[in-house]
């Protein structure tokens, strides 16, 4: 059977990122698996528009691509998110697929990053094994949020940052909870006023530079409003080794 392999992600309109992370991670999946043709499908509307308007590229609806795919002779296929937790951009996926499962012999569903315990784990040492703090520093990352039931990750993800040692680690979401609020209470209880802030997002993209450290309103102004000395890292999670690899496994995983 001709197989094939969709690359599923939220997407973003910024280039810069979108090189550094989501365009790597397709290429790193089509170098390990050379038997499988990659494509690409976005599941923000939004953001399809606005790069078709801007001229600057067309991506496929995940309908599109499975389309596409069946037009292309594929039979065989997985489908792989690069979404960080099992929320809403994740079911609806989902439900794409479901009703187009007739296009093909076989379809299989890689899981979303932060799927198990081990999952937690693997992102958390991945991400800090590469990322510098000075020892009176705290880390603060900024996660999307949701109001589906998958946000409890966002609290998981802090609980086993702390089980794992990293106790100078927080974690807020701009939409949910825990929100800058609860970040900042537990910041005035650690005593220390210098904060990194870092997305804990796959690119970073608008979310990370105007509501994390943006001029007006962001995490970062009313961080420094309240007297702390704030450091931005403007680097999104598929800019690290470990996570990418993550989402390699989890292809595999799907074929075992």
């Amino acid at each position: 059977m001709k197989k094939g392999i969709l690359v599923v992600s939220f997407g973003t309109s910024h280039l810069d990122t979108m090189e550094k992370t989501i365009d790597v991670i397709e290429r790193e999946i089509a170098e390990k698996f050379v038997d499988c043709r990659v494509y690409r499908a976005f599941t923000s509307r939004m953001i399809i528009r606005k790069l078709k308007r801007t001229g600057v590229m067309e991506v496929d609806t995940v309908k599109e691509a499975v389309k596409r795919m069946a037009a292309d002779g594929i039979e065989d296929v997985i489908v792989q998110p690069t979404h960080i937790i099992n929320g809403i951009e994740n079911d609806r996926m989902m439900e794409d697929l479901m009703e187009n499962m007739s296009l093909f012999k076989r379809i299989r569903v890689g899981k979303p990053l932060l799927s198990s315990v081990d999952d937690y784990k693997k992102s958390i040492h991945a991400v800090m094994s590469e990322t510098e703090l000075d020892e009176d520093e705290m880390l603060v990352f900024m996660g999307h949020g949701t109001d589906h039931h998958a946000n409890s990750a966002y609290p998981t993800l802090e609980y086993t940052f702390h089980a794992l040692g990293y106790n100078q680690v927080l974690v807020g979401t701009v939409e949910s909870f825990p929100e800058l609020k609860n970040v900042m209470a537990k910041l005035e209880i650690a005593e220390k006023k210098k904060v990194a802030l870092m997305p804990f997002m796959l690119v970073a993209g608008d979310h990370a530079k105007n509501d994390m450290a943006g001029e007006d309103d962001s995490w970062k102004s009313q961080l420094e409003d309240e007297g702390y000395d704030v450091r931005i890292i403007m680097k999104g999670l598929g800019e690290f080794d470990g996570i990418r690899r993550i989402f390699l496994d989890h292809i595999e995983e799907t074929m075992e």
